[in-house]
Formats: structure tokens, sequence, C-alpha cells
């Protein structure tokens, strides 16, 4: 998957065009709203269930692809952010290509639920360069559940990922692609085998440590988890010391929602050496963002630790 380019242009022709004919941008997700719980299912192209590999592979068109993986807990108040994401993936894309942050983005979108109370826990798309992905991320349903008990079923995505992602990336030239779980909540306990069985499909037998499966998945992929200022978790402790053991400095705290676009564009930039934090600031500024400030406050932690191979020099207004 991942071929064709991006057309600013349609995606605004196609947006205009739902709302003159009063079509919903998450049109999907109102559809299963109005059917019994027994009936909503995940869109096709998002069905996780005796799934196959997800593929990021070169191309004429891409002949370097980097795979990015947008990962939303669809739980909830977090149900608004696929909503603002979709309105600025033409930005998005923008700043990683034009910007020059990264060479050929693929991106794959995904929804994260609760695997043990939620009709539709997990959805993820395919690897797409072009115009698709706005149409996957339209078909998520937003379905707003949760179990209550301040954890949803990230780990389970990323088993997901380590058991059908495969890239060229890392198979031709051993690069890692990126991973972004947007969330506000903490991991379920494990990865339990009834859940594999139930959702995806494999014949799992025991449960999995959440620590071995986020062990794996930095393997071959930089894992980031952005807590957006949504919920009474943004400043709970208890997140922060959840995800901290699991991602280190990549936890980034995010005063705005509206920046979730922006803030993975800038990530990726640092993280590939391409800018430095001030540097994409100013790009920011330059396309008109609203989300600066908040960009660059969840960023100064992430700039300033070793770890990171760009953005050493911090802004002094931060």
């Amino acid at each position: 998957m991942g071929g064709g380019y991006w057309d600013t242009n349609a995606f605004r022709a196609a947006s205009a065009a739902r709302r003159a004919a009063g079509d919903p941008d998450f049109g999907y997700s109102d559809r299963m709203r109005n059917l019994p719980r027994d009936q909503r299912t995940a869109a096709p192209a998002l069905d996780v269930f005796g799934a196959q590999a997800r593929e990021a592979r070169d191309s004429a068109e891409h002949p370097a692809s980097t795979p990015i993986v947008v990962l939303f807990d669809v739980t909830g108040s977090m149900g608004m952010v696929p909503v603002t994401v979709q309105k600025r993936l033409g930005d998005l894309l923008g700043l990683l290509t034009r910007g020059g942050y990264v060479t050929d983005p693929q991106i794959m979108i995904g929804a994260i639920g609760d695997d043990q109370f939620d009709d539709v826990p997990l959805q993820i798309g395919q690897f797409e360069s072009d115009n698709r992905i706005d149409d996957q991320l339209r078909e998520v349903y937003l379905e707003g559940g949760g179990g209550g008990d301040k954890c949803e079923g990230y780990a389970l995505a990323a088993y997901f990922l380590n058991t059908r992602a495969q890239t060229d990336a890392w198979d031709r030239r051993g690069r890692k692609g990126y991973v972004f779980f947007i969330g506000d909540e903490m991991n379920k306990e494990a990865v339990y085998a009834r859940s594999v069985r139930r959702i995806i499909g494999d014949d799992l037998t025991e449960d999995l440590r959440v620590e071995q499966v986020y062990r794996e998945l930095a393997r071959k992929w930089h894992t980031f988890y952005v807590l957006p200022n949504l919920t009474s978790y943004y400043n709970d402790p208890e997140i922060e010391n959840h995800w901290r053991p699991l991602v280190g400095e990549r936890l980034l705290k995010l005063d705005d929602p509206d920046g979730v676009a922006d803030l993975i564009a800038l990530t990726i930039g640092m993280t590939e050496d391409a800018i430095d934090l001030k540097e994409g600031l100013a790009d920011l500024k330059a396309t008109g963002s609203k989300t600066h400030r908040a960009v660059g406050k969840a960023l100064k932690p992430f700039a300033g630790r070793a770890v990171t191979t760009g953005g050493g020099r911090l802004p002094e207004d931060l």
C-alpha cells in the first residue's frame, strides 16, 4: 500500500461537498450509532479480525517510505481528537513533506477502545500516502465507550503492530518508523489472550506482559504517547508514572488538543534531525498555526534530552 500523493485541493473540495450536502465528516460513526449494539462493527478497511499484514513499502513514487502510525483513543472525551486532526490533515502532510522533515511519509490510522467493554475496541487501517488517509480517518467509529477503570487497550494495538506491520524502512534500511498513541489513560494490566483471540483472531494462549509488548514495539518504532489536555487525567501523576517507564521522555503533554497534528509533524522532524524545535515552531507560525506555544511547551522536555537526535537548541521564550 502507500501509492499516490496527497492532494490538498481535493481534500478541501470533498469537505466542502460534504458540508453542502449536509453529510458529516464521520458518517460511519453516525451509521453505527443508529444500529443495535450487537450489529456495530469496524469499517472493512479498519477491521483487524483475521487481518493480514499492514505494509509500508517503497515504490517508484515513494522510494524511501517512512511509516507513521497514529492511534487515537476514541473513548469518552478523547473522541473529539480524531475530528480535530481530520481537519488538519493537509497541514500535517504539508509540514512533513514541504518542510523536508521526512521522506515519503506513509500514514496508517487506528482507533483504540476498551477490549473488555467496548463493541469495537480496535480499528487499524493500511499505510497510505494519498487522500485515502482521510478516507480511513473518517471511517473510524468514534465509539465513545470505555470501562471506567482508567485503562484502555493501547497495548493490544501495540501487539497488533508487532505481529502485522511490515515496513521497507526497517527491512531494507534498518530505520524505525513512528507510532503515536493519542490518549489520556493507562494500559490494561496485560495483553489478555482472550482479547487477542476475540478481537484479532490469533490463537494466543497466555497473557502478555505490557512491558514486553512495548519493548518489542520499540525495536522497530519510535514510540510516543501524547496526552492532550482534555480530561481530569491530564495532571494525574498516576498516568505519567505509568507511561514514563514505557516511553520515557516521549510522553508529550499537550495543553491545546488542536495542536496534535502540529505536534506529530515537529516531533518527527526533530527525531529525524531535519529541524530543531526553534525552526519547527517558526514553520508552524509561517503556516498560521495558533498552537505553536502549546506544541513548544510539549516538546521542550523532549528536545532537551540527549536521546533525541535533533532539537538540541531551545527557544528562549519557552
